[in-house]
This record gives C-alpha cells, sequence and structure tokens, in this order.
C-alpha cells in the first residue's frame, strides 16, 4: 500500500552528506522494488550493511506435490498441526503454484536470528497471538485479526507476546502467503494518485506502518537468515541490523486489521469481489467478516452454486462460523478448485432465509492458476469432504 511514511533523522536532501556526530558519514542504502523504477525506500545505518564476516547453507526449502492427482475439494484441519518450532524455519507448506505458496506455522520459540526473504513479498495473517515485529524501518505492533505486509528483502523478526497464553498453545499460529507480486490494494479502490477513494472498505487511517524507530550501536556477531533460491542461508554481520537512526520513503511493513474491513451489503446477495482486500499478480485476497443480510424480503443470502473457472478458490476459516458451510471449524482450510461447482451445503440456504446477519470471518485468496496440495498435508485431511453435499439436513 504505498504512501509515503519517515521515521528518525534523515537529511535535507537525498544522496547529500549525512554524518555522524563524531564526523564519520552515515551509511545510506536504497531498498525498493523493480530495481530502480519501483517504490523505495532510503535508510540511513550507522555501519554499512555490507559487512557479513560468514555465511552457511542452512537448508534447501522444497515444495514438493500430493501425489494423489485425483480432482475434489479438499478440507484440512490447520489446528490439528503440532504446535513448535520457529516462526520462520518451521512453517508447513500448505497450497502453492508459481504465483504464491501458502504456509502455517504454529511457533513456540522465538528466534535469535533476524528474517530476510529474498524470494517473495510475505502476507502474514495473524489467527492468534499479539507481538511485536521488529524491523530496521521500527517496531511494528500485531495482534490476532492483522494482516502484516513485509515486503521482500525487509529485514524483521517476530517478538510475541507469550502472556495470557495457555500452556502447550504455543506463541501463535500464523497463516503466510508468499507471493512472486506484491500486495497493494485493488485498483478499483484507488484514485489516480493512489489515494483510497470514498467508498473503499478501507482507508489510509485503518494502515498501521512502523511506530517506534529502535537504534542499536553494538558490535558483535549477529545472525541473518536469508531465502533465496528456495534455501535458506545464513549470514553474520558483524554489528547490530537494527542501526538505522532514519528513513523516508514508499516501501516498508504495514498491518491492516481484518477487524477493521468494512463489509458492503446489497438489497440481493452481492460477489465475492465486494470482499476483495488486497490485489496480487496471479490472486487476489478478500475478507468475509460479520454483516447484515441481504434487506430485501425475497432475497436468498446464502451465496449460488458456482464454478470457479480459471480459478481455484481458498478459504481459511478464522472463526466457527461460516454461512454457507458446515462440517468446518476455526482453523478449517477449504481448497475448491477449478472443473467441479460448490456452493452451500444442504440446509445453508434455506437456513439463510429470514435470518438478520453472519457472525463469520474468514481469508480467501483465489488463484488464476491451479493449485498445488504441498506433500503432507494429506496427515490433516478431512477425506470425507467431498461427499458433504450428498448429506441432508434432518
Amino acid at each position: 500500500m504505498p504512501f509515503y511514511h519517515r521515521l528518525g533523522q534523515i537529511p535535507r536532501k537525498r544522496h547529500m552528506q549525512f554524518r555522524k556526530e563524531d564526523g564519520g558519514l552515515h551509511q545510506e542504502q536504497l531498498i525498493g522494488n523493480k530495481g530502480f523504477s519501483g517504490i523505495s525506500s532510503l535508510m540511513y545505518h550507522i555501519r554499512p550493511p555490507t559487512t557479513v564476516t560468514d555465511y552457511e547453507l542452512v537448508r534447501e526449502v522444497k515444495l514438493e506435490k500430493d501425489p494423489d492427482a485425483r480432482l475434489r475439494h479438499r478440507h484440512f484441519r490447520l489446528m490439528e498441526t503440532p504446535v513448535g518450532g520457529s516462526p520462520v524455519m518451521d512453517r508447513r507448506p500448505l497450497l502453492f503454484n508459481a504465483d504464491v505458496s501458502s504456509w502455517w506455522v504454529r511457533p513456540e520459540a522465538q528466534d535469535d536470528f533476524f528474517y530476510r526473504n529474498a524470494q517473495g513479498d510475505e502476507l502474514v495473517y495473524v489467527a492468534e497471538g499479539q507481538g511485536t515485529l521488529e524491523t530496521q524501518f521500527g517496531d511494528l505492533a500485531f495482534r490476532q485479526g492483522d494482516y502484516v505486509v513485509i515486503p521482500r528483502s525487509i529485514l524483521h523478526r517476530y517478538r510475541f507476546d507469550s502472556e495470557g497464553r495457555e500452556e502447550g498453545a504455543g506463541l501463535g499460529a500464523l497463516l503466510i502467503l508468499e507471493a512472486r507480486g506484491y500486495y497493494r490494494a485493488p485498483r478499483r479502490y484507488r484514485n489516480e494518485h493512489g489515494q483510497l477513494i470514498e467508498g473503499a472498505p478501507y482507508s489510509e487511517r485503518d494502515i498501521r506502518p512502523p511506530e517506534t524507530l529502535r537504534t542499536y550501536d553494538e558490535e558483535g556477531e549477529f545472525p541473518i537468515v536469508v531465502k533465496q533460491y528456495d534455501a535458506f542461508t545464513r549470514f553474520t554481520l558483524d554489528h547490530h541490523p537494527l542501526d538505522v537512526v532514519g528513513w523516508d520513503g514508499f516501501f516498508f511493513p504495514w498491518a491492516f486489521s481484518i477487524y477493521d474491513f468494512e463489509p458492503k451489503v446489497g438489497r440481493f446477495h452481492l460477489p465475492p469481489p465486494v470482499h476483495q482486500t488486497f490485489e496480487c499478480e496471479g490472486f487476489v485476497v478478500c475478507s468475509f467478516c460479520p454483516r447484515p443480510y441481504d434487506f430485501d424480503p425475497e432475497s436468498v443470502p446464502a451465496p449460488y452454486a458456482h464454478s470457479n473457472v480459471m480459478s481455484d478458490e481458498v478459504l481459511f476459516y478464522s472463526s466457527e462460523e461460516f454461512m454457507s458451510r458446515k462440517g468446518i471449524a476455526y482453523g478449517s482450510l477449504t481448497l475448491h478448485p477449478d472443473g467441479i461447482p460448490h456452493g452451500p451445503h444442504p440446509g445453508k440456504t434455506e437456513a439463510s432465509l429470514g435470518a438478520k446477519g453472519t457472525d463469520e470471518y474468514a481469508v480467501m485468496f483465489d488463484t488464476f492458476r491451479p493449485l498445488y496440495v504441498a506433500k503432507g498435508l494429506t496427515d490433516y485431511e478431512d477425506d470425507t469432504y467431498q461427499r458433504s453435499w450428498l448429506a441432508v439436513e434432518p
């Protein structure tokens, strides 16, 4: 979501001398997408960001697809996956194609390293937990229900608050969408200047950029894990990487809460594009939120059956309720692929008639290329889902 922001101390002009108290120069670094033509920011460091003393391959991260190629609707229970590991290193692959890969993690450990994803922009949905994302652009607070947008190559580290978490529940739960492109508000929500227009389901006031810039002037050995070439490489920097004294620009991490999305309601049923929250190359992301139902007395609030021609539909259910589904629960993930029509489960259309509204929360991403199921995810699959439309409500 490109808009201008700045924190800390910066010189009057770009690329001019900016001296430290001891007379030395601050080290300027440009970071942005699309080379020198996309959105970018300028950071000013105490020390050069290039002083790496060592590097080593940690491991490869190869995505393998489920060998069962039978086409069918699929349902996975993500809350049955085990708690454990790092919020970065122990992500479980879910669904993927050439444009986006989805991951799930329920971490129990705080990382002792910083992380930089150099091969994809990340959209992180915080299903559970809260804390602070430490970045070179400053601290960004996150909490349950947040979308956290982390453009590629931004160095960061999660710091979860463990207070109030039940024993064995881990520090939180994250759904991560790693994209080939970059996340932004849909074009129809923006005017020619990039500002969100009146009538968009959220505004710039709802977007939270980093607020507190912490600067560390420390020498030592500081590990940084970088994802690139489908592998993790660990670099060792000879000083604390959060040594930025100031920055400005359009390229930085930001957060937006699903609870701040303003749903639209019509006289009759409105199709899923009204729920769109982000666009990206090859797919879109939508938010389903509590809303009143359609207000015509003859309306049918439940969605009609539809075929996802040239599109695969994925839903992550972040609450127990979803108006057109049965048999799902908090943490369910469903895949409705191109080639098979789907629609409300038996009894759900009738149940919606005369109802006043829904209290659901769900994250949907629709891709324009087929998705593959990651190998191993079938351990958590409800293999009765394809036949669940046959059941008749008593």
